[in-house]
Parts: C-alpha cells; structure tokens; sequence
C-alpha cells in the first residue's frame, strides 16, 4: 500500500499566503517562504504552492517567489497557477518546482497535459480538478473556482489520467475552508475511478478528518491550509495521531 502524504497548501496572492472559504474571502495567513520552512521542519510530505489568481489576471506564476521557497525546502515542490505551456513548465522547474499543477490550461487545451507528460514525464504533471456539486452533479470549475464548465468531475479525472497526468489533486469547492471535513463522497468516486494517485483537499478541521478520508477512500495524499497555517493541527502532531490509528504514514 502507497504510503500516505500530508500536503500543507499556500495559496498565493500578491505574494502573500491567503485562506479563504469556499474559494471567497481571503486573509492574510503569512510568509510564504517561513512557512515553508517551517513545514519541512515539521515534518510534511510534500509542500503545494497555487498562484490564485495568476490566470484571473492572465499572468504567470511569480517565478522569483518560487526560488526563493525552493532553496528552503528539501521536500518535493509542487507549483501551479497561470501555466499554460511546456516553455511556463520549463521556467517553473528551473526555479526549483519538482512537479507543476495545472486546471484551466488543461480544461481549455486536454493536449497540453499529453504534452507536458511527454516533456517532463507524467511524474511532473499534476492536473488540479476544483469540483462543485451543481444543478445535481459535480461539474469542473475552472478560473480560480469563478467558472463552471460543462465537464463531469469523474469523467474529467479519468481523460486527464488516460492523457498522461502523474496525479490529481481534487479539491472540493463546497467543502474548501470550511473545516467540516474532506468531501469523502466525490473523494471516493474520483479516488476509484483513476488509477493514479488522489490527493484530496478542502475541508480540513481536525486530524479525524484526514484519518476519515484515508479510511473511507481511496486518496493517498492530504492537502490542507488553514488548519495548519494557523496552527490549528500542527502537521507533526496530526502525523503522530496518524501513526495512532494505523494508518501507513511517510
């Protein structure tokens, strides 16, 4: 069994880390780079780095910002937000990313993710689905959360993975910041239906919530902010309880 991955998360705005609930509301959640420090420190798997807003403003990700972490962390890096080719790809991994994430670029172009798999290796490529149950079904969401597409969530999950993706990041929009634990129920139906790896995200408010999702379903990574930006479950703490109730931890 693939051992299970808790990934802090820093969703960047203006090059400051942000939280907000629901994909609204944001406030300020500190350094960027102390915090990455101080999550290697801790003990977390991998580290998540999301440029918000970087295709809202049509821009690409702060690539400075990105070196500046990099240099810190020994853990792997994950960068996304505003990558829309395989030149954005190159730029990010030079600056120290170890794998990049992308969800509108892939949405718009499917081929992209066939390309950048081809270029980098489908270890590189992780194809974030922000998910929304709407009118009955969970629809793909595009554009930092502000557009809904015509695209089933599975359905979605299952062409990113035939075309390459190494990985997806699945975050519930329903459930982001709320606290009220992982979306277990499109967790488990995206987590069964690809054979590459899940993390899942959103929701986060207590270690039993990532000892559910790691029960329940078939996800092999965590991803959390607020709970850990604001040191509600410090991840040395929740890795600890983990190992508590049995389940196979890094």
């Amino acid at each position: 069994m693939l051992k299970k991955r808790i990934i802090p998360c820093l969703d960047i705005k203006d090059g400051t880390t942000v939280k907000g609930i629901n994909f609204e509301g944001l406030r300020n959640a500190g350094d960027p780079v102390e915090l990455a420090v101080k999550y290697e420190m801790e003990g977390a798997d991998e580290l998540v780095f999301l440029d918000i807003t970087a295709t809202l403003e049509d821009r690409k990700t702060f690539a400075d910002l990105v070196k500046k972490i990099a240099r810190e962390l020994s853990i792997p890096f994950t960068v996304g937000g505003g990558i829309s080719s395989v030149e954005d790809v190159r730029r990010l991994l030079e600056a120290g990313a170890d794998k990049i994430s992308i969800n509108s670029s892939a949405v718009k172009n499917p081929q992209l993710i066939h390309e950048l798999a081809g270029e980098f290796g489908s270890q590189c490529v992780v194809v974030a689905v922000d998910t929304r149950f709407t009118d009955g079904s969970d629809l793909v969401y595009v554009r930092g959360g502000k557009q809904v597409t015509g695209l089933n969530t599975v359905d979605w999950a299952k062409e990113a993975a035939s075309l390459g993706a190494g990985e997806i990041l699945l975050t519930s929009m329903d459930g982001d910041g709320t606290k009220n634990g992982f979306d277990i129920r499109i967790t488990k139906l995206v987590s069964e239906a690809v054979s590459i790896p899940v993390i899942a995200s959103g929701g986060a408010g207590s270690a039993e919530d990532f000892v559910q999702v790691f029960h329940e379903t078939k996800a092999t990574g965590a991803l959390a902010a607020s709970i850990f930006h604001f040191n509600e479950v410090p991840v040395q703490e929740l890795k600890q309880y983990l190992k508590t109730q049995k389940i196979p931890i890094r």
